[in-house]
């Protein structure tokens, strides 16, 4: 075991922080953000894969499939983040993305110990929501070799489902069963093995883009606008409010509106004042455009 973890990259021991236990509380918060700016150069080297990942993750979104985050420890954990946060932002159902983390819910708070070291467990995991070949599986590990995520990334590929892998070590096992690896590789972690630091902000980085990305390709986002978001709170009916505002340029009483008429649906109230139509007209007007607002435009100024 010590032979391997010492061929881990995220295992290996950084010579900048071997004396950060003897530094001043600023100057060991000064080393860490230092360490922390080589994450997102490491992400840009893998901007084309995660380019692919993204591409692949809307066309599958678009065809009824799911994205599937697997994954373990704080790596898993983001994955659950990740998916929690998508509903409430895009005004997508709860089950288009999802995670999953060895041990279950118990591991989202607490480590489920031996849970990470079950191939066998992944697989029940993942039949128990019914992942089919439809669905994109993204496995996510630091150091790329969880045999839990690796269960499930062969379970996904042997019934013909796309997969992603997300990890911090290029060449690992997760990336080479992977049809799109993505693995930016931020360096040794400031506290030697610590991957929830360099490691877990370069994962979260890669998974905000994914769904994101996805998400704008899938017409969630107008402009730079977030125009599918839910306004289950009153932060998020003003938040409608000012986009609808700042994307048609009505008042704020027109804007209230709008919405009014729509059912606080703040994509079709934006689409009945730019395109002077009703509701229905918007809704139509948006389903022949894939749900896409500048799509919208552009068929109204061609016809």
């Amino acid at each position: 075991m010590g032979l391997e973890l010492d061929q881990i990259k995220t295992e290996q021991r950084n010579p900048l922080t071997e004396h950060i236990d003897e530094l001043s509380t600023l100057d060991m918060v000064t080393l860490i953000n230092s360490e922390d700016h080589k994450v997102a150069e490491a992400v840009k080297l893998v901007l084309p894969e995660i380019a692919s990942a993204v591409d692949l993750i809307a066309d599958r979104l678009s065809h009824g499939g799911r994205l599937v985050y697997i994954g373990c420890g704080t790596s898993g954990r983001l994955g659950i983040l990740d998916a929690s946060e998508c509903p409430p932002t895009f005004n997508v159902s709860p089950e288009l993305v999802q995670g999953l983390i060895a041990g279950g819910a118990t591991a989202i708070l607490k480590a489920v110990e031996g849970a990470e070291d079950s191939r066998a467990l992944a697989v029940e995991d993942m039949k128990h929501i019914d992942f089919c070949d439809k669905d994109v599986l993204c496995g996510l590990a630091a150091s790329g070799r969880t045999p839990y995520v690796l269960g499930g990334m062969e379970y996904a590929s042997s019934i013909g489902a796309q997969v992603i892998a997300v990890t911090c070590c290029k060449g690992s096992a997760i990336d080479r069963v992977a049809d799109i690896g993505i693995a930016p590789e931020p360096g040794p972690e400031v506290v030697t093995g610590s991957t929830r630091l360099k490691s877990g902000t370069a994962q979260k980085m890669v998974l905000n883009m994914l769904t994101t990305g996805a998400m704008i390709r899938m017409g969630k986002v107008y402009g730079n606008l977030m125009v599918d978001v839910q306004p289950t709170n009153e932060k998020l009916i003003r938040r409608c409010q000012r986009f609808v505002m700042q994307a048609t340029g009505v008042s704020e009483e027109q804007a209230t509106a709008a919405l009014d008429r729509t059912g606080y649906r703040c994509k079709e109230a934006i689409v009945t004042l730019l395109c002077d139509v009703n509701t229905q007209e918007a809704i139509e007007l948006l389903k022949q455009a894939g749900g896409r607002i500048a799509d919208v435009l552009k068929l109204q100024r061609e016809g």
